[in-house]
């Protein structure tokens, strides 16, 4: 059933039309750069590329990739493509393995941030009658302000909570009547934990209808767990801060992650040797930001696995599917000759009943050779049962099964494991 659309014109274009502004904006893109930015002219060069050689959709393979050493390389503003007085707004990612990423906004970028996120909350059902809940941390980090850009041009009630401080969020989601919700889906759990610890029922005590999450990979099956403790619908958003921020990728009515492609055009390549994919086949994502102003990324590696294809989708939107994040390509782990994702360990752990959602998977290595285990808090009742053996041993059959290794399992006592108000750390080195 085709859904209601908050930019039908765009969001339901022909496909053939679509590409024809794709390749309209690109090339407009690759002579604004090519004439602004001393980097990406030297980079052309290098690869032996000319903004005349951009005459179809395909010859964006003959440019250079960007990576994130790329951007630190040329921190904070080198690669900024407009004068430093037309930039109103500045984010950066956290900066925890070197130097952040920094995102600068132009006005014009403010507005189109706004709209592609009115455009992804829209599509997952908010309205402007809703009140909602931003959970996300304010501050550099992108997620709160993406969020609050798109509600408030919906012209949904805003309420600018931040993270933390969760006796507080309680009584202000009570109080306020928030209708949806925004953060990372790990916080959404600790929320529901501490609100079943003052003797509230998250499902019914509460007037949550729509989850809106991100800034954190996270199974199916925590998707699951998130929807039966909050009886609400929960929906994925994907963006990054090299691209935009939140607003990138989200999902619609029926569940299916929309490339917002006519401002972000999408491809897969092999993480190996670069080599663009066809749709349907799993890769890394790489993204070139058709529209931005200040910070324009052209064919950005985003680490991130997943794979595109171009179904038409029961809601209308004719924009390209996106898979759900298998994993980063850098959090893949190689134990006894077996590739393994932290998703698929997770995807595990949430089948076994008595298993609540606080785990650690603890990698060790020695040498070249990679080692696992897990460790998680069985739920509070499973945890007074006792026979906590037995949960273990249960866990590491269905580690076993999804991944045909074994992994040791540890049973903790509940509450040990540290809470996170953002994104959960979810891998640990020993």
């Amino acid at each position: 059933m085709t859904a209601e659309l908050w930019d039908k014109k765009n969001e339901a274009m022909p496909q053939n039309k679509l590409k024809e502004l794709q390749l309209k904006r690109l090339k407009e893109l690759v002579n604004r750069v090519y004439e602004k930015n001393a980097y990406y002219k030297k980079k052309f060069n290098e690869s032996h590329v000319k903004p005349t050689d951009i005459k179809t959709l395909k010859d964006i393979e003959k440019l250079p990739f960007l990576t994130k050493q790329d951007l630190r390389a040329y921190y904070p503003f080198g690669l900024v493509c407009t004068d430093l007085d037309e930039i109103i707004e500045v984010h950066a990612s956290s900066g925890t393995t070197g130097k952040p990423v920094v995102g600068p906004y132009t006005r014009n970028d403010v507005d189109l941030w706004g709209e592609v996120m009115a455009r992804s909350l829209y599509a997952n059902g908010v309205r402007k009658n809703d009140i909602m809940q931003n959970a996300y941390g304010y501050g550099l980090f992108t997620g709160a302000h993406g969020f609050e850009k798109g509600a408030q041009k919906i012209g949904a009630m805003v309420i600018t909570i931040s993270s933390g401080n969760t006796d507080r969020q309680i009584d202000v989601m009570k109080d306020f009547g928030a209708t949806v919700l925004a953060c990372t889906p790990s916080y959404s759990l600790h929320i529901a934990e501490v609100a079943t610890e003052k003797g509230l029922d998250p499902a019914h005590d509460f007037k949550l209808r729509i989850g809106t999450f991100g800034a954190e990979s996270w199974s199916e099956e925590m998707r699951n767990n998130v929807e039966a403790r909050w009886g609400i619908t929960a929906h994925e958003h994907y963006g990054l801060t090299e691209l935009i921020g939140p607003g990138v990728v989200s999902e619609c009515s029926e569940k299916r992650l929309h490339v917002n492609a006519d401002h972000f055009y999408p491809e897969v390549i092999d993480p190996n040797t670069g080599e663009t994919l066809p749709f349907g086949e799993e890769g890394e994502l790489v993204f070139t930001t058709l529209t931005k102003e200040a910070f324009p990324a052209i064919r950005f590696r985003t680490r991130d696995l997943a794979s595109l294809n171009e179904d038409v989708c029961d809601c209308g939107r004719t924009l390209p599917i996106q898979s759900r994040i298998k994993g980063r390509s850098d959090d893949m782990m190689k134990v006894k000759g077996v590739i393994v994702f932290p998703s698929q360990i997770e995807a595990a752990l949430m089948q076994v009943k008595g298993v609540s959602d606080n785990y650690h998977i603890v990698k060790t290595k020695q040498g070249d050779i990679t080692s696992l285990m897990v460790e998680m808090e069985p739920t509070e009742q499973r945890y007074r049962e006792g026979h906590l053996e037995d949960l273990e041993k249960q866990t590491e059959n269905e580690i076993y099964r999804i991944l045909n290794l074994h992994v040791p399992v540890k049973a903790l006592q509940p509450k040990t494991i540290p809470r996170s108000t953002g994104k959960a750390k979810r891998v640990i080195e020993r």
